[in-house]
């Protein structure tokens, strides 16, 4: 899959872009959940029946992000990531549309002949709830209209499960509650993050559980504090193991940054500076605090033995 920058004004001629007749998906698509990937494999599904590309149109940074509205907190799907699913869906070619000030107030117009024409769409494919121009002005009857005779537009119904429509919103507050199980069926894979193994407290070793501690690439949506069963990407390999996501109150009183920090089942050596992908396949309890050092042992001992079991 190639991976096309774009900002507007946009300068670039369509030869440069190396553009073809194409069927977009366009959308903001955080999180690639399940009704995300409805729309997307819409998209692919016609452009293998027409005979063109497959293309997506996201944009970046997130838009609640830049004009400061609403409660977000971060990203489901950081662009790498976003890359990396998109790939796996049969894309050919991802288009990440700056989003700025500037960009912000383009007329639905301007978005549509500007942008999408020139890119030799001859699909767009939106969800049902699909809105674009400034302040959110344009819908997919404006785009069908907008159109013309050189852009046809398709709109994917909601996608529901047990009969309630899959949403990013609705899958951060499930991350908050540290329901993963849930989470993982509306994304339609576990909840992952990607960080570089940094230097921590080194207490881990000294009890006889070493950690990997987690410097994360991209700001992304934190679960709820605990303990998690994981399974960890490392180059080719993919290891199990026990996550805890929290302030460590046993040795800290309170003012501390969240640390991730791995303890790997299967895996003896050093990784400092490597780089992980975590999936946190399961929550298995909350962070506490311990009245001494063997009692906390006790507890990661256990917590191991439930994610090996939970893992197998």
């Amino acid at each position: 899959m190639k991976t096309v920058m774009l900002t507007y004004p946009q300068t670039l001629t369509s030869d440069e872009l190396h553009t073809q007749p194409q069927v977009l998906a366009i959308g903001q698509f955080d999180g690639l959940h399940l009704g995300h990937a409805s729309v997307i494999l819409s998209a692919v599904r016609i452009a293998r029946e027409t005979g063109v590309q497959a293309a997506v149109m996201t944009f970046h940074p997130h838009p609640k992000e830049v004009m400061r509205k609403g409660d977000y907190e971060g990203y489901l799907t950081p662009l790498r990531d976003k890359e990396e699913i998109l790939a796996g869906l049969g894309v050919n070619i991802l288009y990440v549309v700056e989003f700025n000030d500037e960009f912000s107030k383009l007329t639905p117009k301007q978005f549509a002949h500007d942008l999408l024409l020139p890119l030799q769409t001859r699909t767009a494919v939106v969800g049902f709830d699909f809105r674009f121009g400034h302040q959110g002005a344009g819908d997919e009857q404006l785009l069908r209209s907008l159109g013309g005779n050189d852009m046809t537009v398709e709109t994917v119904p909601p996608f529901l499960l047990n009969g309630e429509k899959v949403s990013s919103s609705l899958i951060r507050g499930l991350l908050k509650r540290g329901q993963m199980d849930e989470a993982s069926q509306w994304l339609g894979r576990p909840y992952s993050i990607r960080g570089t193994v940094i230097h921590g407290e080194k207490r881990g070793r000294t009890i006889g559980f070493p950690t990997a501690n987690l410097e994360l690439l991209d700001r992304y949506v934190i679960p709820a504090k605990g303990v998690y069963a994981v399974r960890v990407q490392y180059g080719e390999q993919m290891l199990r193991g026990v996550m805890n996501l929290g302030v460590k109150p046993t040795f800290h009183e309170s003012g501390m940054k969240p640390t991730f920090e791995v303890h790997l089942l299967d895996f003896e050596g050093q990784l400092y500076d490597q780089e992980l992908k975590v999936e946190l396949v399961h929550y298995i309890r909350e962070e506490r605090k311990f009245a001494s050092i063997d009692a906390l042992i006790s507890q990661i001992r256990e917590d191991a033995l439930t994610a090996a079991r939970l893992l197998s």
